[in-house]
């Protein structure tokens, strides 16, 4: 009688966890799903270097103007998640690995998706500040819409 009581409990005990795992899987939350950042690499893009992927401006360059320290940022990232793929100084010119390059990034240091972090960040740095940002962040704005 013990171990039927207890096989009953444990019994009842797992399925009525059942639907609070099938829910967390489910929830609509950002980072569960894979988040659309398109219209805010695209718009990046137009306020960059308006899609020339040949834009030259001090040590930043291609259509998102990355630099030398956002291509070892993303090596370090791959570094770290044990990848044998990295990314060179010349990749930077190529629009699809500039792509990948934000998505690394925002993968690693903005996982919950937040856009406007994104945008700032892309501008300022990791530690941006709002006031220094903000022009730029507008100008991305305007163009998402």
């Amino acid at each position: 009688m013990k171990n039927l009581v207890k096989n009953v409990f444990l019994s009842l005990t797992f399925m009525s966890l059942i639907p609070m795992t099938a829910l967390a899987a489910t929830d609509g939350s950002k980072s569960s799903e894979k988040f659309d950042w398109t219209s805010v690499i695209e718009a990046i893009i137009q306020v960059e270097s308006e899609g020339n992927p040949n834009a030259v401006s001090g040590n930043s360059v291609g259509v998102m103007q990355i630099t030398p320290i956002l291509v070892r940022e993303c090596n370090n990232i791959l570094k770290g998640r044990k990848s044998n793929k990295r990314f060179t100084l010349a990749d930077r010119y190529n629009v699809g690995k500039s792509k990948e390059m934000f998505l690394l990034i925002q993968s690693h240091h903005n996982p919950e998706n937040n856009v406007e972090k994104a945008i700032r960040s892309w501008n300022g740095g990791m530690k941006y500040s709002l006031k220094a940002t903000n022009r730029y962040y507008q100008k991305v704005m305007k163009r998402m819409k």
